[in-house]
């Protein structure tokens, strides 16, 4: 298909430059799409332009021109050679919070992540990101861009949708550390069926999901949730304790233990790990799932919550749960976002498994 941008390009032009009264309105949106959210503000007649001057934005985008807001709050069109898979990087690296993370959803590595960010930075002529030990932490910048990238995103998915035929267009995204990921990967029959008419994607990552940005619909989380835009119930307990492999051998028979770096070295567990035996940390793993590997080969000993540890036929736990790691387990949601029937349908599922589930969680099944 042959599409004209230039006289579309024009005309959305000339058409925001003459909504200069809205940039009261402006100031509180998110760009054209807010705005036609909005009806009340506008005339019909300047409601179906706007349409096709958002229309022709995704027609612009594709020709290489990107539609930003300048300071007095006007739009307009700049040349802006941005690439949507780099785009699909940069979301994938600030939701995850580091390029670590990011290197299991983009299939890239670490450096040719941090190069490709680096690139885009130039490309932008602003820092996006803050690099810390820990992680990569959004700059001003970088959360600006981090909105707009959603908004593009949301758009080249609803193409997608629209091309492939009838998937449905509402995705619920779960937010949760990788064992509590892992236990609701095993147990999707009862969180979602193809019949409920929605999509599903879990956002696993070590690090919280900003849900308040819409990172995520639902948070699995440790803690209560503070924050006034944020609704949370309690759905149970979680409890860890040491555990080893089956067989008295190798760093086990020792009496060592096996820990963990990158990302999970932040969590209570691994912080607990090396203040009470990090003079014993012989093996460590980069991930929990690798720590649990070397524990079951006898690599030594380690901590696991009771809910993981407790289903692994290869592992066995040596003591009672250690009482100052025991946390509660929250089902975080927007409040604004917790009425809606498909977020509402996968919470209550999900609070429902995990409170059929506390005895494993809180570390009630027998020591084997």
């Amino acid at each position: 298909m042959i599409v004209s941008f230039g006289a579309q390009k024009a005309r959305a032009l000339g058409l925001v430059e003459s909504a200069k009264h809205l940039r009261e309105a402006h100031a509180r949106s998110k760009g054209l799409r807010w705005l036609l959210g909005q009806p009340r503000h506008l005339s019909l007649s300047l409601q179906a332009e706007l349409s096709n001057a958002s229309n022709a934005c995704i027609l612009a985008r594709d020709a290489r021109f990107a539609l930003q807001p300048r300071s007095q709050g006007v739009f307009h069109f700049c040349k802006m050679d941005i690439d949507w898979d780099d785009l699909r990087l940069f979301l994938d690296v600030a939701r995850l919070g580091g390029l670590s993370a990011a290197t299991g959803t983009t299939r890239l590595s670490a450096a040719t992540l941090g190069r490709r960010v680096t690139a885009l930075e130039k490309q932008i002529g602003e820092p996006l990101f803050v690099r810390q030990q820990t992680g990569y932490r959004l700059t001003p910048v970088g959360e600006e861009l981090l909105r707009r990238a959603e908004d593009v995103e949301a758009a080249m998915q609803s193409l997608t949708r629209w091309r492939e035929g009838n998937l449905p267009d509402r995705i619920v995204r779960v937010s949760a550390g990788p064992w509590t990921s892992a236990f609701v990967s095993a147990h999707i029959g009862e969180i979602w069926t193809v019949d409920d008419g929605i999509r599903v994607e879990l956002v696993t990552t070590t690090d919280r999901v900003d849900i308040g940005r819409r990172a995520a619909d639902i948070g699995i989380r440790s803690e209560r949730p503070t924050e006034q835009w944020l609704a949370g119930r309690q759905s149970g307990k979680v409890a860890h304790a040491i555990y080893s492999g089956r067989h008295l051998i190798n760093g086990i028979a020792a009496g060592l233990f096996v820990g963990v770096t990158g990302e999970g070295a932040n969590i209570a567990s691994a912080r607990w790990l090396r203040a009470h035996h990090g003079d014993r940390i012989a093996v460590r793993g980069n991930n929990t799932h690798s720590v649990r590997e070397l524990v079951a080969a006898g690599a030594g000993l380690s901590i696991f919550p009771c809910f993981v540890g407790d289903s692994d036929p290869r592992l066995v736990r040596v003591a009672q749960p250690i009482p100052e790691l025991e946390t509660d387990q929250w089902i975080v949601t927007h409040h604004e976002e917790r009425h809606s029937p498909p977020v509402r349908k996968v919470a209550d599922r999900i609070t429902a498994l995990m409170r059929a589930h506390q005895p494993l969680f809180r570390g009630e099944t027998p020591i084997r």
